[in-house]
């Protein structure tokens, strides 16, 4: 009894298949028969359009409005703008034919558009499927891409201190970071998880308390008193990094006919992590009077400064503004007798 269900079933599986690919194969000549007219059209129209704005062109020539060579130049003008059109128009048709050679040759395809409903026959799992069209073709997009701005107070953590006895003033050192960020989703149904990377600029500055400045002393760097007294005192270092953070937060699906993202807009995030990358500059600017003028220096040098620098950091906030710090891992300066680490405390904004 079970066989013969079986065998009535395939008949009858068979029957539809054999009615489908009829219309099917119908439907294929049609639209292949439409796209040809189309190519012929296209020819056809432009040449018309291209007649009638050579007739204008004629028309401002004989009224004097126009030269002899403008006229030229107008038409030459027109006929390769016509020319590019044909082209472009004819090679979307092209991609539109290729496109259904492509998909009539492995599946048959009915769709009830009234249900938004799409039946498979002889796909990849299995001889018949059936899924709804709408969640099919909607396009998932898992990388997004954004400006990234921090700014903020910046410091050294000097080996056996606190942040109490710096050498620097707290006001007046600064840190401004610029670049550009992507972030993933990490898993495929929910966006709880991003991996953020991307590429910054970071200005790490230094202002000495005291009349202070930045000196060479052998393969040390170290600060000494000015000789006269400093109107302005600032180090400032350039590094080139590459930041990485895992993001965890909240989000909102939005979902449209044919595509979803997730948004985070409003929501709370924190993001960890850290960065590397390379010093690509050192600046020292001072300020002074001497003899009653006004001496203002500034001097570009290796300072003995490392040259590769790596940290750790992290923010955390909601929608686009966070609460940012960052943490150098190497000294600022090689060989130094006692190391100096920056540090750094401001905002973030993903914009």
């Amino acid at each position: 009894m079970k066989r013969s269900i079986i065998f009535l079933f395939l008949i009858w599986n068979s029957v539809v298949c054999q009615q489908s690919f009829s219309q099917e194969t119908e439907s294929f000549q049609n639209k292949l028969e439409v796209l040809e007219l189309k190519k012929a059209e296209v020819v056809t129209n432009e040449k018309e359009a291209l007649k009638k704005e050579v007739i204008v062109i004629n028309k401002k020539l004989e009224q004097g409005e126009i030269s002899a060579e403008e006229a030229d130049k107008l038409k030459k003008g027109a006929a390769q703008l016509h020319a590019l059109n044909i082209d472009n128009r004819l090679a979307i048709i092209e991609n539109s034919i290729s496109l259904l050679k492509r998909n009539n040759e492995n599946q048959l395809v009915v769709t009830d558009e009234k249900n938004r409903l799409s039946i498979e026959i002889g796909g990849k799992e299995g001889f018949l499927k059936i899924d709804d069209k709408r969640n099919r073709y909607q396009h998932d997009i898992k990388t997004y891409s954004n400006l990234v701005v921090a700014f903020g107070l910046n410091n050294t953590i000097t080996e056996g201190q606190n942040l109490n006895d710096s050498p620097y003033k707290v006001g007046g050192s600064r840190f401004f970071e610029i670049g550009w960020a992507w972030d993933t989703r990490v898993f495929k149904n929910t966006n709880a998880v991003r991996f953020k990377y991307g590429i910054s600029f970071q200005y790490n500055g230094l202002k000495p308390k005291n009349n202070m400045y930045f000196v060479e002393d052998g393969n040390q760097i170290v600060l000494e008193e000015f000789l006269d007294n400093l109107d302005k005192s600032k180090f400032r270092t350039t590094n080139l990094v590459f930041p990485i953070h895992f993001e965890f937060g909240p989000s909102k699906k939005i979902e449209k006919e044919n595509s979803f993202r997730y948004s985070t807009k409003n929501k709370f995030k924190i993001g960890v992590g850290g960065y590397g990358g390379f010093n690509i500059g050192n600046l020292q600017k001072l300020k002074y009077k001497q003899d009653g003028y006004k001496v203002k220096e500034k001097s570009r040098k290796d300072y003995n400064t490392n040259n590769f620098v790596y940290g750790i950091s992290a923010y955390i906030g909601k929608d686009d503004t966070s609460f940012y710090v960052k943490y150098d891992l190497n000294p600022i300066f090689k060989n130094a007798v006692i190391n100096q680490k920056n540090i750094s405390f401001g905002v973030r904004f993903d914009l």
